[in-house]
């Protein structure tokens, strides 16, 4: 690996899962890792992709289907509905992409089948942020799901995590990425340097934060210990009386007026900022990148506290089996063959291999979105749209920088009815 990789690989050994001859006559038998290309060409096979639109490309499912013949079918759901889908109608898909966080729900309904590390061909050059919460050796914030907290399982229809790497993953990660607020540094015209200006009266009438509960909680607690206000033990996992002191916080911020709106969509968050309706807010990356497209200044703005991060991936019901089980492998081979995470790093989203969506990029390309470097032309996004010209620099810096800059990651709480409990009451105030 050249030095520009260096710090990034993955980090599961497959000797610590290859063990015994055969688990070995496994992994070389016809179940283990296909090839390409369309090897379903003549006998067409679909997958019922469940997720949030989010994590959903046409031109990703039109890449698969043309490199394996495997047809996509993406079928598209809430947040909160993936998970009630996973639990209540675990035949209605075949495959998942779900985040990390909602795990400690989904596990214990024993309706996943774990995934055979054997059957993954890159398992290991998997992002060590993701399998063991380090970036190039070192340990970065875990407060909240860290994933690597929940992606073992001591056996393939356990229900409970294992406490350390085994042959077993829950989610082969997709995407992940460090997200922070979302600013118009047009309107603003100042520098932001900390969570707490989401409360700064400065801003009155002119901020947002995302309503998902358990996620925006945590954007809240950044505030807050960005203020003094609260010192947490464990962000992604508040006792109640933290839980109490958050939500006070944000009900005397909202009854003074602090507030524009409450946003759960990924439109309503690009509307907010096109529109100069808002000017700093929670915000995902690529809702900034779409704001951008539009040819308006949108920040993603680093924070001196750090970066709250999220993770999804790929996840199999109990009930997939047969040949439409071998295609899903399949599928997920070739997501993490390079093509797919070269289209979402141009998102700004992190591709779970990071070495062969390097070579899937552009030398000048890769250097601005992972190395932190100026761009040496202009960068273009997955359609083609001028996302920034030459000479830019991309928010938050190298990967290193960003993602060793978490602090917590998305999360449920051992008190999430209470919490939810509190945070309507704050979005009825």
């Amino acid at each position: 690996m050249n030095d520009k990789t260096k710090g990034i690989k993955g980090g599961i050994s497959r000797r610590t899962l290859l063990k015994g001859s055969a688990i070995t006559a496994g992994f070389l038998g016809t179940t283990a890792v296909t090839g390409f290309p369309a090897v379903h060409a003549d006998e067409p096979i679909k997958l019922r992709y469940l997720s949030t639109a989010t994590n959903q490309s046409p031109a990703i499912a039109a890449k698969a289907k043309e490199v394996t013949g495997i047809d996509i079918e993406y079928v598209t759901v809430t947040t909160d509905d993936v998970t009630k889908r996973i639990i209540t109608q675990p035949d209605s898909f075949d495959l998942v992409d779900t985040e990390y966080f909602s795990l400690r729900n989904l596990i214990p309904s024993g309706n996943f089948q774990a995934i055979d590390a054997k059957k993954v061909k890159l398992v290991d050059k998997l992002a060590t942020a993701i399998t063991k919460g380090e970036i190039d050796g070192k340990k970065i914030g875990d407060q909240g799901t860290a994933p690597h907290k929940v992606m073992y399982l001591e056996k393939q229809r356990g229900k409970e995590f294992a406490k350390g790497q085994t042959e077993w993953i829950t989610l082969i990660p997709t995407t992940y990425n460090a997200d922070t607020l979302g600013i118009r540094p047009d309107l603003i015209k100042r520098p932001i340097e900390s969570w707490a200006e989401l409360l700064n009266p400065e801003f009155k009438g002119k901020t947002s934060i995302l309503n998902i509960p358990s996620i925006g909680i945590m954007d809240a607690a950044m505030v807050n210990e960005a203020l003094g206000t609260v010192k947490y033990g464990d962000k992604g996992n508040m006792t109640k009386e933290e839980i109490d002191k958050t939500i006070a916080t944000l009900i005397e911020a909202k009854k003074a007026g602090q507030f524009r709106a409450f946003w759960s969509d990924f439109n309503e968050s690009v509307n907010l900022m096109a529109s100069g309706e808002t000017v700093i807010q929670s915000m995902w990356s690529p809702a900034v990148t779409a704001v951008r497209l539009k040819g308006i200044p949108c920040t993603f703005q680093p924070l001196k506290e750090g970066y709250r991060a999220w993770a999804s991936g790929f996840g199999l019901p109990k009930t997939l089996k047969g040949k439409k089980l071998d295609a899903a492998y399949e599928f997920i081979n070739w997501f993490l063959d390079g093509w797919a995470g070269a289209y979402l790093n141009r998102q700004g989203y992190y591709a779970a291999v990071l070495e062969t969506a390097q070579k899937s990029m552009e030398p000048y390309e890769w250097a601005f979105w992972m190395e932190g470097k100026p761009a040496e032309k202009d960068i273009l996004g997955p359609d083609g749209g001028l996302l920034e010209k030459a000479g830019s620099v991309r928010d938050g810096g190298s990967y290193n920088t960003r993602m060793g800059a978490v602090a917590c990651w998305n999360s449920i709480m051992d008190e999430n009815a209470y919490m939810i409990q509190k945070w309507n009451e704050f979005i009825a105030a």
